[in-house]
C-alpha cells in the first residue's frame, strides 16, 4: 500500500534531483534541486544555502512511520533542532545532484549538475557539508558578494567549454568481473557521453581517466543485485558495463 512518506513545494519543473537511496547506515537519502531558475534564484538568497528549506539538499530521513508521523528525523542529523532550520538536512549547497553514491570508506560522492560552466563532483565524510552553490559553481565564485561557510570545493572539475554540459554520477564499481574499473567510481555526461571513472581515497579523486566507453545521452548509472553495473541513456537503451 503506497503513502506519502514526504512532500515539498517546488517552485518550477526543472533541478528536481529525483533520486532515493538508502545508506550505509540503513537510513533514506534524498536529493533534492534548488528549484530550478537561472541562478537559484527563489528565495532571498537562494534556496540551496537557505538551511529553511529542504530545495538543493541532501535529506536523511528513517522513513519508517513512528507516533502517527510519516518518517522520523535521525537524532544524529547535524541540524536537528536548530531553529530555523530543516532537521531533515544531511548536506546543503547544491544545485542538482544527479544521481550520488556511497565509497566502501562510507564517505558520500555527489555528482552535482552546473549552472553555466562547470559540472562537479564532491565528496563528503561529514554531516552539515556545505557544497557552495550559490555563491561557488565548482571552484568558480558565481554570485558576487555572498558567503557560502566552510564551503567544500569538488575533487573532480569538468567544463562546459569542453562539450560537457550535465554531470551524470555515479557508482562504485564492485563487479568482481570487471577487474580494470573494481573498486573505481563511474561518471559521464548527457551531451559528451563519455565515460570516466576515478578511484575515490578519503576526500580525493585520483587516476582520473577515461574508460573508452561513451553512452549517447547518458542519463544515469545503476548497480544490481549481483554487483553489476549498468549504464542507461535517454535515448532508449539500458547498458551493462562487461569486460572486452
Amino acid at each position: 500500500m503506497a503513502r506519502v512518506v514526504l512532500r515539498m513545494a517546488d517552485d518550477e519543473p526543472t533541478h528536481n534531483s529525483g533520486l532515493l537511496a538508502f545508506g550505509p547506515d540503513g537510513l533514506l537519502y534524498v536529493g533534492t534541486g534548488d528549484g530550478g531558475g537561472k541562478g537559484d534564484r527563489h528565495g532571498v538568497r537562494g534556496n540551496a544555502q537557505d538551511l529553511g528549506s529542504l530545495l538543493g539538499k541532501i535529506l536523511r530521513i528513517d522513513p519508517r512511520e513512528r507516533g502517527g508521523r510519516p518518517y522520523t528525523i535521525p537524532a544524529q542529523n547535524p541540524f536537528r533542532g536548530r531553529p530555523g532550520a530543516r532537521g531533515e538536512i544531511y548536506a546543503y549547497g547544491l544545485r542538482n545532484p544527479w544521481r550520488y553514491t556511497f565509497a566502501p570508506s562510507g564517505n558520500m560522492i555527489i555528482a552535482d549538475v552546473g549552472q553555466e560552466t562547470v559540472e562537479e563532483v564532491d565528496v563528503i565524510n561529514k554531516k552539515g557539508s556545505n557544497l557552495g552553490w550559490r555563491v561557488w559553481e565548482g571552484r568558480r565564485r558565481y554570485s558576487p558578494g555572498e558567503s557560502a561557510p566552510n564551503a567544500i570545493f569538488p575533487v573532480i572539475q569538468r567544463f562546459h567549454s569542453d562539450g560537457n554540459c550535465s554531470i551524470t554520477g555515479g557508482v562504485v564499481v564492485r563487479d568482481p568481473v570487471l577487474s580494470a574499473l573494481k573498486g573505481r567510481y563511474v561518471f559521464g555526461d548527457f551531451c559528451s557521453g563519455v565515460v570516466e571513472s576515478a578511484r575515490i581515497s578519503g576526500l580525493k579523486a585520483l587516476d582520473v581517466r577515461r574508460t573508452g566507453l561513451k553512452v549517447d545521452a547518458l542519463s544515469s548509472f545503476g548497480v544490481d543485485g549481483r554487483k553489476r553495473a549498468y549504464a542507461t541513456s535517454l535515448s532508449g537503451p539500458v547498458y551493462r558495463l562487461a569486460p572486452r
